[in-house]
């Protein structure tokens, strides 16, 4: 969207979220604070961003349908990753994201991604849309706070594909002898996979999980993203220039992202922006303000040359 409109086409949940957004914006950071956080702020090597290009063709991947990820033969997205051992695949498209689990062995992890935010595609539009908080499945998430709570329509996207997920996750970790997962996703998948990447540890003790997000919108409250912050996971949410999701749904509601973030700037430059929701201009936050300082698409990306979909 060009700055300063509304009416270019952006979906009008993205509108909403964003007009309140603006009305409720918090206050500017003190001086002493905004130091810090431009004082830590630090740029992501070459080697490192390089090393995020198999994770963002599984995110990438993640779009395409169950029928293709099953038997990887999705085109270019499963050609970058010819290694790739899928074990499973799901989801219509429509009512339940498309989603896959696999081995990679030259990452010697397993595999999950979940299937993003398609413009066209108004039921998961409706998804984004349609929120309030809502405490995590007690069933799905034994043992954790009913403090923490998170956008209802992620919860029950998640909560639709556990089941098999899991199955699938434990299987392939016997098949190849491995105790490392990787979730991914782009979007609405990236939400559903930092929900994946809570939920699976509690179900397979002794798992080693990692997860890499790309244009994460915020999935919960300060509960939540404190409970990951505290977790024994590698959390990494990738966010693309102005990308207008990552600011969605607006603090002011209660939402907050947890740490790991990574803001790909105009020029192409990584920074990896520490603590949650950094309000330095060189991250997401204060780069982008409001949605209508922001560019929705940027949200596909590129991801160091890589563009979202199937």
């Amino acid at each position: 969207m060009a700055p300063g409109g509304s009416d270019d086409g952006k979906p009008a949940a993205l509108v909403g979220l964003g007009l309140r957004h603006i009305v409720s914006a918090a206050p500017a950071p003190a001086p002493e604070a905004e130091f810090i956080r431009r004082a830590s702020i630090t740029t992501v090597s070459a080697t490192t961003i390089a090393s995020f290009t198999p994770i963002t063709h599984y995110a990438s991947t993640g779009y395409c349908a169950a029928s293709v990820t099953r038997t990887w033969t999705c085109g270019a997205n499963c050609e970058a990753n010819p290694g790739f051992k899928p074990t499973a695949a799901g989801g219509d498209g429509d009512d339940v994201q498309f989603w896959f689990v696999g081995y990679d062995p030259d990452l010697d992890a397993v595999i999950v991604s979940h299937q993003g935010t398609n413009p066209n595609d108004i039921l998961s539009l409706l998804t984004d849309a349609d929120f309030f908080l809502k405490k995590l499945d007690s069933a799905l998430f034994p043992g954790v706070s009913s403090s923490l709570e998170a956008h209802n329509g992620f919860i029950d996207s998640q909560a639709e594909t556990a089941s098999a997920v899991l199955q699938a996750v434990q299987s392939t970790m016997a098949t190849f002898g491995t105790n490392n997962i990787i979730t991914t996703g782009h979007s609405l998948g990236a939400a559903i996979a930092l929900l994946d990447a809570l939920f699976l540890p509690l179900h397979i003790p002794g798992a080693t999980v990692r997860y890499v997000g790309y244009g994460l919108p915020r999935v919960g409250n300060q509960a939540f993203a404190d409970y990951v912050d505290a977790q024994p996971i590698s959390v990494t949410h990738i966010n693309n220039e102005e990308d207008i999701v990552p600011i969605l749904p607006g603090r002011f509601l209660g939402f907050h992202h947890p740490s790991g973030e990574i803001h790909i700037q105009d020029l192409g430059v990584w920074l990896a922006c520490p603590g949650q929701d950094n309000t330095s201009d060189e991250c997401i936050v204060g780069d982008v303000p409001n949605i209508f300082e922001g560019d929705e698409s940027d949200h596909d990306g590129p991801y160091n040359g890589i563009e979202m979909g199937c």
